[in-house]
């Protein structure tokens, strides 16, 4: 098999209660992004939280302190940061027009801020408007497209995460437009609730919706991690683990740290023989350093 490049997701928004081990500080987050890619991950992808009570959280200098870290370090990593947060609407209860405690949304700017303004290798751009339990994560065609222009400018290629066929028509849609250039890297997402299921039907489904030539990865969530990951690797596509995902090593059991998964991950796909890709190789395969500005 050629080299198959492996994400670690090492922090999300869920609450921290879930597994104690998941990192809040940007001490934390970026301490747990080296270790996961001498662990083996070739890409981090990297969300920021507040330190003073975990939630999720948009601020620049948060984000700017983690990616200095990293860099600083000296360690080898591609660096993916998400734009996926500011996109949660709660419709209040009085009058469901207006936003209710809980909502979190903002302009394309916003959500972007820190993409244009560090430059990180990837960053995620998310497709999807659906319901993730109570609240709705809205990303209209107007805002991804906003967010696609700003990362592109700021010659940073976008991840498509992609949660249902219907996304993965928008965005075959913006790259005919020319909003995003071709050959697009996609993140299936599955697993999620009211999102696509993780079985190995819909991921093939999913996966030969995409425009020829894309590059794909897929992932499930929570105890679809690990099954989802051959899969992925059986079909041809890149992987990804992490606490974001799913907070257990095995059954019972909670990961202590990102490069725990990745450790597991790797093995599995060893087992296969498949070769996790080095940074440098996937920087290759992700024709990263290429972007053009529009």
């Amino acid at each position: 098999m050629a080299k198959t490049i492996l994400t670690c997701a090492v922090t999300g928004g869920a609450p921290i209660s879930n597994n104690p081990a998941v990192p809040v500080t940007p001490a934390q987050i970026a301490q747990q992004s080296i270790d996961a890619a001498k662990a083996g991950a070739a890409v981090v992808h990297i969300h920021v939280r507040d330190p003073k009570t975990g939630r999720s959280s948009m601020e620049l200098e948060l984000y700017r302190e983690v990616v200095g870290r990293i860099r600083d370090s000296g360690t080898d990593v591609v660096i993916n940061l998400t734009t996926g947060t500011g996109a949660m609407f709660v419709p209040g209860k009085e009058d469901p027009a207006v936003a209710g405690p809980g909502t979190e949304f903002h302009p394309p700017a916003v959500r972007a801020r820190h993409v244009v303004e560090l430059k990180p290798d990837v960053c995620s751009l998310d497709f999807c408007t659906m319901w993730f339990r109570t609240r709705a994560f809205i990303n209209s065609p107007e805002h991804v497209t906003e967010i696609a222009k700003l990362a592109r400018h700021a010659g940073v290629k976008p991840e498509l995460e992609v949660f249902d066929s219907g996304d993965i028509g928008l965005a075959k849609q913006l790259i005919g437009e020319g909003v995003i250039a071709a050959p697009a890297f996609f993140q299936i997402v599955l697993g999620v609730s009211y999102g696509a299921a993780a079985t190995p039907e819909t991921l093939i489904y999913l996966r030969n919706l995409l425009p020829p030539g894309s590059i794909w990865a897929a992932f499930g969530i929570g105890a679809h991690a690990y099954p989802m990951l051959a899969q992925s690797l059986l079909l041809g596509g890149h992987v990804r683990v992490g606490l974001e995902d799913n907070y257990y090593l095995e059954k019972g059991v909670k990961a202590p740290h990102n490069a725990a998964l990745v450790e597991k991950g790797v093995a599995i796909m060893r087992s296969l023989g498949a070769e996790p890709a080095t940074p440098a190789e996937a920087r290759e395969i992700l024709g990263l350093g290429k972007i053009r500005i529009a």
